[in-house]
């Protein structure tokens, strides 16, 4: 097992939609539902800290390596897309420098059941977070993912797949991000 500390910088806007079930006061209308509830689509944790789920940046890794299907050297058709799925975990989250009572909100007209082209549309409010960065700390259980081939992913990533709510791979341009400086290796035995 590698053990990779990076430290990543957003390139674009970024916006979270986490689900909540808050519920609706009696008489209280969409609009003001919408006014009263819409920070709770962010992940805090319990000091009021905004943070980045770790997943977040698994599943974007994922997402990469089934974009990119690089194949294999020596191994046929054979991509690397099972060995990020299976071979790569992230266990912390990115703790932000942003308090919940800090976010400001976007107000977006958008399709009332979330699907793109719903002819049904409301008005929302999503947290927008101007920028971000951080280190996350990457574990990779497979020995397929070499550093050379991580650093590639983790780069293509941050420009085609992204993070959040809006993201490239969900035909937006928030939560986009580079890699900062030097990706540091350790090898855990």
């Amino acid at each position: 097992m590698k053990q990779c500390l990076v430290t990543l910088e957003s390139v674009s806007p970024y916006s979270q939609s986490r689900f909540h079930n808050t519920e609706k006061l009696e008489k209280e209308g969409h609009d003001d539902y919408e006014k009263r509830t819409w920070k709770n689509r962010l992940h805090v944790n319990e000091d009021g800290d905004v943070f980045i789920p770790p997943m977040c940046f698994k599943n974007c890794l994922s997402e990469c390596a089934q974009y990119l299907a690089m194949q294999i050297p020596g191994k046929g058709k054979t991509t690397y897309t099972k060995h990020f799925v299976a071979g790569l975990l992230v266990t912390d989250p990115l703790v932000l420098s942003l308090k919940k009572e800090d976010v400001r909100g976007e107000w977006l007209h958008v399709p009332s059941d979330g699907r793109r082209g719903g002819t049904k549309r409301v008005m929302k409010c999503f947290p927008f977070i101007p920028s971000w960065s951080g280190d996350v700390l990457f574990y990779i259980f497979d020995d397929t993912i070499t550093e050379k081939i991580f650093q590639y992913h983790l780069e293509q990533a941050g420009k085609f797949i992204g993070i959040g709510r809006f993201r490239p791979r969900n035909n937006g341009f928030y939560g986009r991000f580079k890699v900062v400086g030097d990706i540091v290796f350790e090898n855990d035995q």
